[in-house]
């Protein structure tokens, strides 16, 4: 039975140029990823682990300051107001920089929305011109 199927799988022909072809876009492929490779150089083995030393220092650093913070936070009367106005504005506040910071990332978004948008139809039209 799988002969009969490669069989008929070598009846099938194939278009004029499409070898010519698949080893063009190949060849530009690997051509692109050449040039990525070398327009972004991997970091030098001292850069790396003067990176994780840093990594480490700082974690340390952080432990140590909340670990020797002398004054107890009361966050129960941090976040009471007496005056309800102010307690108003303070939230209107909050809730305006929630807004700002909400809208920046939707229009973060919209811009990965609309290249992988361009991306896909690139991708569309090059596999229709291998067609």
């Amino acid at each position: 039975m799988e002969k009969l199927k490669w069989k008929e799988l070598e009846q099938i022909p194939i278009p004029e140029g499409l070898e010519e072809r698949l080893e063009a876009k190949i060849d530009e492929w690997e051509r692109a990823e050449q040039q990525t490779r070398k327009s972004h150089p991997k970091l030098p083995q001292a850069m790396r682990y003067a990176a994780i030393a840093a990594s480490v220092v700082l974690v340390f650093g952080v432990g140590y300051y909340f670990l020797r913070h002398e004054e107890p936070v009361n966050l129960a009367e941090q976040d009471t107001y007496q005056d309800p106005i102010v307690a108003q504005q303070e939230a209107q506040k909050a809730l305006n920089l929630l807004a700002y910071n909400l809208n920046k990332g939707m229009g973060h978004l919209e811009k990965a929305k609309a290249i992988s948008e361009r991306t896909e139809q690139t991708l569309n039209k090059q596999l229709n011109i291998l067609k």
